[in-house]
């Protein structure tokens, strides 16, 4: 399964337009996609985020380690489920479509990729901590994706990539940046 996960990043970061061509194809099951793509990225977001806390710190401290733990992996999976919403929300006010949350969860996480990824590879190694700039090619994704995977007319891909890419790429800051304001001794 996380072989499949990680050939399945692999290709929404490199080969993009081939990726959502065979996404768009295949006929999954919502249920599935949830449990086997998203939840296990939300768990090894999670366990990156406890690993790096053991080993970037001088002194181990359990609180700390949890405290990073829970933040990482709410806000990786707050941050896909707000992202859906509101993109299906944006799919029937802006672009006249019927309202689909399966599909735009789906898109929200396939297009997530570099993001989920990019939140594994800082937690353990948060010294490289400018390949945040990387973050915006999820945009280059989105672009990618939304003629074969969302349908979207020819004149509205550059519309909809700017709104997608806007909402996806903010929405995991905006619940961390809550839980940080909301809940004060989650802060270390």
């Amino acid at each position: 399964m996380f072989k499949e996960i990680f050939l399945r990043l692999m290709d929404l970061i490199f080969k993009p337009a081939e990726a959502w061509s065979s996404v768009s194809g295949e006929d999954g099951e919502h249920e599935a996609f949830l449990s086997r793509y998203i939840y296990p990225l939300a768990g090894m977001i999670a366990l990156s985020a406890f690993v790096g806390v053991l080993f970037n710190r001088k002194e181990f401290d359990f609180v700390i380690a949890l405290k990073s733990t829970i933040m990482a992996a709410v806000s990786s999976l707050g941050g896909f489920f707000l992202g859906a919403c509101l993109l299906n929300e944006l799919w029937r006010g802006m672009f006249n479509r019927a309202k689909d949350m399966k599909l735009c969860q789906f898109f929200t996480g396939y297009a997530s990729a570099i993001m989920f990824l990019l939140e594994i590879v800082l937690s353990l190694l948060p010294e490289f901590f400018f390949l945040r700039i990387l973050v915006l090619y999820t945009a280059y994704i989105i672009w990618e994706g939304a003629i074969p995977f969302m349908q979207v007319n020819e004149n509205e891909q550059l519309k909809f990539t700017i709104c997608a890419s806007a909402v996806i790429m903010l929405s995991p800051f905006a619940v961390y940046f809550a839980l940080f304001l909301l809940m004060p001794g989650m802060r270390f």
